[in-house]
């Protein structure tokens, strides 16, 4: 299990598949970069989502805030990170930035809530026990 204190980073490269005609990367693809780092932040605590699936559960995002600061280019190599800042019993809130791994320059950041559903309703249930203990040690 890693550090309740550290934040979570994974690294990116930006290929031409996430940029427009000008090298830039296009805004929505910010949100994959996160999507990622929070499933592998998650992986990282041991906590399998294939098996969640197998127990009717899935996660969805709920609510984001995000700020586009400056952009991301064509083979930059970015870092984004994921760090848990609040839970309840249904829901994760993640503070998640992307930066320019080169000069940490912060390039995106965001709030997220991330909400625990029943896959075959899509209505609000508990988050699985494991994972409760687990969100336990970093808030």
């Amino acid at each position: 299990m890693s550090d309740p204190s550290a934040s979570f980073e994974l690294p990116v490269r930006v290929y031409i598949e996430d940029t427009d005609a000008g090298g830039i990367v296009f805004h929505a693809k910010y949100l994959h970069y996160m999507e990622r780092a929070r499933t592998e932040w998650v992986r990282s605590q041991g906590v399998g989502l294939r098996a969640g699936l197998e127990h009717n559960i899935s996660y969805v995002v709920q609510k984001m805030n995000l700020h586009f600061r400056m952009p991301a280019k064509l083979d930059d190599q970015l870092l984004v990170t994921a760090e848990l800042k609040a839970a309840s019993r249904v829901w994760m809130g993640f503070r998640q930035c992307v930066y320019r791994a080169d000069d940490r320059q912060l390039l995106c950041d965001a709030d997220v809530r991330v909400a625990c559903v029943a896959l075959d309703t899509g209505k609000p249930r508990r988050l699985p026990e494991k994972m409760q203990e687990i969100l336990k040690n970093f808030v």
